[in-house]
């Protein structure tokens, strides 16, 4: 007979950690690539200024940074992590896992570590593996990273594009906790819709022009689906959790684009005390990183606190999304 492997009872986010570019580049800067205004840019995305990776500020660079945050946030001996998930869709080696280095730099180099391509719901499939794998004994610690620098794969000239991409890292330490801290994840796809927000060149095509190949996006299906469909995967974590909208302290979803913010909220019939995280204005769509960096923006100004309980839910490419119900270290 095989023994069965057995984990913590529950388990739930002991910390986390984020990294931002030391360069803020302003819609300004945008202007001088495309045919568009400022205002048009706010109206249509909420973004006023957006963080860009330096040379020095690497996928590695700027994991580890995150990942050592979110360690020293936790209190967990780093030694102790039993794995390293990383969600991005930016690392441009297809070989080996960015997630292996990541470990041996943040402290646990004997983890298991790979990497995962769920793009703006990286973040959060990151977690949902997280809390199996500690509650069902495969490792006690596990390390979740998000992390992208999509203005590599960003055409400076497409006016559809050009103003949302983003760079930066976050990251989450999941570990045991007396009680659930980690909700059940509502998560899918629709692989019918892949076409909409997808990479426009083959790394053969792009190799062939020398260039990085682009990202592409057809915004009005991308702002209906998102709107409308993922307010109802959020609605469905929250039934999951058995947690009714009125117990939310904070609701942070992906940073794609303000206004499927707003929508959603009104579709969720949020309460007002319910704070919503808006790190898009400043910080721009930043992938897989979007949430846990909008979570710690919410903890340094003081709109969020340890114990707090939170919706969060990442979608994109793909199509494809995540939510589920999480309680604050």
């Amino acid at each position: 007979m095989i023994t069965a492997s057995t984990g913590a009872a529950h388990a739930g986010i002991l910390g986390i950690g984020s990294y931002r570019p030391r360069r803020v580049v302003p819609n300004a800067e945008i202007l001088e690539h495309i045919d568009s205004s400022d205002e048009w840019i706010q109206t249509r995305s909420g973004i006023k200024e957006r963080r860009w990776a330096d040379d020095d500020e690497t996928v590695l660079m700027m994991s580890v940074n995150a990942a050592k945050d979110a360690i020293a946030d936790s209190g967990v001996d780093p030694a102790e992590i039993g794995c390293v998930i990383v969600a991005t869709v930016t690392h441009l080696y297809q070989t080996p896992a960015i997630a292996t280095r990541i470990a041996v730099e943040a402290g646990a180099p004997t983890a298991a570590a790979f990497d995962i391509s769920a793009a703006c719901a990286g973040f959060c499939y990151g977690v949902a593996m997280a809390n199996d794998m500690v509650r069902g004994g495969s490792a006690k610690y596990v390390l979740a990273i998000g992390v992208e620098r999509l203005s590599d794969l960003t055409d400076r000239s497409d006016r559809t594009t050009a103003f949302i991409f983003a760079d930066g890292a976050g990251a989450a330490v999941v570990g045991p906790t007396d009680e659930p801290g980690i909700g059940p994840v509502v998560w899918g796809s629709d692989g019918t819709q892949h076409q909409v927000i997808s990479q426009k060149e083959s790394w053969q095509e792009a190799a062939g022009s020398y260039n990085w190949p682009h990202l592409r996006m057809d915004g009005n299906p991308v702002f209906r689906w998102a709107s409308f469909e993922m307010a109802k995967a959020a609605q469905q974590a929250l039934d999951a959790a058995g947690v009714k909208a009125e117990q939310l302290d904070l609701f942070v979803p992906h940073q794609a684009n303000m206004r499927i913010t707003d929508a959603m909220r009104r579709t969720l019939k949020l309460p007002e005390h319910v704070k919503v995280a808006r790190d898009i204005e400043r910080q721009g769509n930043t992938s897989a990183a979007s949430i846990p960096l909008a979570i710690t923006a919410m903890r340094e100004s003081g709109e969020a606190k340890s114990g707090d309980l939170a919706l969060i839910i990442g979608f994109g490419a793909g199509l494809v999304y995540a939510a589920q119900v999480i309680r604050l270290p």
